[in-house]
């Protein structure tokens, strides 16, 4: 809403117009949960009860966790990472990169429950990625050169 709402109209009746102005422009078509019930509320909800409702809704990350926990989830996603890289390299690095981080969680204290969380073997993830690739193929034996053969007939001169 950019517009101001003018002199001597009710806040209702300003309201109302750009809820009509909308609904008409289409901007209130393809919402989410559209033609769909609104949820039961079985008995009074809190505001505790409405952060816990919000935070299933969401898609769960580990900007919520604390750093120890969000390290541990890390831990456990970053074999599915992996896969997508595309050289031995990369996955060294992404590897050590963690490794560090950890390493670095270990000398100083985070917020949260404990560390608990261990280092990935470098060797052994570069060969699950490995295992995780396509087998290369074997070179192809070289096509033969194509054979020039001579014309049936010769041109006039």
């Amino acid at each position: 809403m950019t517009e101001r709402k003018p002199d001597g109209m009710s806040v209702e009746t300003w309201v109302e117009h750009q809820i009509r102005t909308a609904a008409e422009r289409g901007a209130f078509a393809d919402l989410p949960g559209s033609g769909k019930p609104l949820p039961r509320r079985d008995g009074p909800e809190d505001s505790y009860a409405w952060a816990l409702a919000w935070a299933r809704r969401q898609e769960p990350d580990a900007s919520f966790l604390p750093p120890s926990l969000a390290l541990g989830r890390e831990r456990d996603d970053l074999p599915g990472r992996l896969v997508a890289l595309t050289s031995e390299e990369r996955v060294r690095a992404a590897v050590r990169e963690f490794n560090d981080r950890v390493a670095a969680a270990w000398r100083t204290p985070l917020d949260g429950p404990p560390l608990v969380v261990r280092m990935h073997d470098e060797e052994e993830r570069v060969a699950q990625w490995r295992a995780s690739r396509p087998a290369p193929e074997p070179p192809s034996a070289p096509e033969p050169a194509p054979v020039a053969r001579r014309r049936w007939w010769r041109p006039r001169r």
